[in-house]
């Protein structure tokens, strides 16, 4: 089926559509996902302090005025994660909510410096979060995979150091990404780490273009060489790099629910999600930290198909898109793309 030939959905069915039909989810930061009800029974678990009084008190706090805001509150969150299944518990959380949303796929990125500055093994974040992998392929039916990520904000020695500790479980990975804070720390910082990793025959992708300009985005593609862009939001402004994120389908990992609580888009009905689309771009929806900001995947497909006036053709186009995206091999797509189909027919 191409968008094309989609039947006719009443715009009011349009909303169960999205949240029935069948996606993958690849830009989810799983520390992301740790829902504050989770951070306390942690906490509790572990002796670990945290500044907030309740669930409501914590809740309160998300009220991020840009990336860094958010990243302060991301991080002291994250200090209650201490043991493996602390790990597999948080990702747990994840695959039953993604169950829910019906993603069938889930490419989950970590930031092993986050933990491993407080003390905590690599093996132990990464065991922890393999072990809920595997559960959610043998309980839920739910494929997934695991991407490293590089803090950006600290220094290019650190992530060489980051990726030679992770190297004993490179089994258990895929690739690797960048994250943190984007302005001030432009890709080509770790242009010789990713070539690194190149020769190890990871993946590669990057945050790029989300507060950071179009040039992040041009030197992610021809410094790093990454194969996905991560947000990518600001491409929007270059003409020139429009076309060619269309003409080689690099594909966008787009987060609408973060653009929005992050300030990128004063309001969903500004987000310029359809613009990038219409260009022709490998635009995809995800959820980037859920738990923060306010919505998991489904939340983001529904609340910005309405701000926009997403049709369901170009709904369908976007989760065709995040199976193209993904990095599995073509007939496991091609299923895929047949159960999307059918989830249209029904209710066409």
């Amino acid at each position: 089926m191409t968008a094309a030939a989609i039947p006719h959905i009443p715009a009011d069915r349009l909303p169960a559509l999205l949240r029935a039909m069948p996606k993958a989810e690849l830009h989810i930061h799983i520390e992301g996902s740790l829902e504050p009800e989770l951070i306390f029974e942690l906490s509790r678990r572990n002796g670990v302090a945290i500044p907030y009084a309740s669930v409501e008190d914590l809740r309160r706090a998300y009220a991020f005025t840009d990336l860094q805001s958010f990243l302060d509150i991301y991080y002291a969150g994250a200090s209650v994660l201490v043991t493996a299944q602390d790990f597999h518990d948080m990702a747990w959380a994840y695959f039953l909510r993604a169950r829910a949303d019906n993603v069938v796929h889930a490419e989950l990125f970590f930031d092993p410096q986050t933990h491993t500055a407080r003390g905590v093994a690599m093996g132990t974040v990464i065991d922890g979060l393999h072990r809920a992998c595997e559960r959610a392929r043998s309980e839920l039916g739910i494929s997934s995979a695991l991407i490293l990520c590089f803090l950006r904000h600290l220094s290019e020695a650190e992530a060489f150091d980051t990726l030679e500790e992770a190297l004993p479980y490179r089994d258990k990975f895929i690739g690797v990404g960048l994250d943190s804070s984007e302005v001030g720390h432009p890709p080509e910082k770790f242009a010789r780490v990713y070539a690194r990793c190149r020769t190890l025959g990871l993946h590669l992708v990057a945050h790029a273009g989300e507060e950071g300009p179009p040039t992040y985005i041009r030197t992610a593609l021809d410094l790093l060489q990454v194969e996905r862009i991560d947000h990518g939001v600001q491409a929007i402004h270059d003409p020139e790099l429009m076309q060619r994120l269309a003409r080689e389908r690099i594909p966008l990992t787009v987060c609408p629910l973060s653009n929005l609580k992050l300030c990128v888009y004063p309001s969903l009905a500004q987000h310029q999600l359809k613009a990038l689309l219409d260009a022709g771009l490998a635009v995809t929806v995800n959820s980037d930290d859920p738990a923060y900001f306010g919505g998991y995947i489904a939340d983001n497909f529904v609340e910005v198909a309405a701000a926009t006036g997403l049709s369901a053709q170009q709904c369908w186009q976007l989760a065709a898109n995040s199976f193209e995206a993904s990095f599995v091999d073509e007939a496991t797509k091609a299923g895929w793309r047949d159960q999307l189909d059918a989830c249209f027919a029904r209710f066409g």
